[in-house]
Order: C-alpha cells, then structure tokens, then sequence
C-alpha cells in the first residue's frame, strides 16, 4: 500500500515565508493592543465602582 500525500501544502517561497511572518507579526500586535485596552477598561471600571461602594458604606444609612 503506498503512502498518499496529496494531502501535504506546498512548500513556501521564502518571500511568502516572510509575508506571513509580517501578517502573523501585525494581527499579534494588534491583539496585543487590544488586550491591553481591555485590562485598562476592566480596571478602571473597577475602580470606579469601588469608589462608588466605598462612598456609599461612608455615608450614614437613613431609617
């Protein structure tokens, strides 16, 4: 029985190398970028409600 290897991609050119290095290069930057702008959102927002939080706990309960 022979070995079938269609299924195999062509090697790449070593310019299509680097054009796919630079796309994976840019799209991980981005992601990057946009992780860290959603850790910033997330924190501040945090914040943001602990400051809520700890203004209402000083306030007096009125009964």
């Amino acid at each position: 029985m022979t070995e079938d290897l269609s299924f195999r991609r062509k090697p790449l050119t070593p310019e299509q190398r680097q054009a796919r290095d630079a796309t994976r290069r840019i799209e991980a930057e981005k992601a990057m970028r946009d992780h860290e702008e959603a850790q910033k959102a997330f924190y501040a927002n945090k914040e943001r409600l602990r400051a809520e939080r700890l203004a209402r706990e000083a306030t007096p309960e009125k009964t």
